[in-house]
């Protein structure tokens, strides 16, 4: 692996340990998250809504310029509402 393939990585995990912490110490963030998923999930632009009221109402703050981190995220809550549609 590149070392910039390698620092990349170590980026995105260090990213994502942050969002973990938060989720850890306030609980109500990932109900409040995928709520707000929920709301967005059909409409244009679903991510940059999604985003942008995320960071209004929660400490998880995902800035205009997305990173690798911040697009998983993204992705992960469709995946949630994916499998929470499946079950119905």
């Amino acid at each position: 692996m590149s070392s910039a393939s390698e620092s990349r990585q170590a980026k995105v995990i260090d990213e994502l340990k942050v969002f973990i912490k938060k989720v850890l110490s306030d609980p109500t963030i990932a109900v409040k998250c995928v709520d707000i998923a929920r709301k967005h999930r059909n409409q244009p632009n679903a991510d940059e809504l999604i985003a942008r009221e995320i960071g209004a109402n929660t400490t998880v703050r995902i800035p205009e310029s997305w990173s690798e981190a911040d697009r998983m995220f993204l992705e992960i809550l469709h995946d949630v509402l994916d499998d929470e549609e499946a079950l119905y």
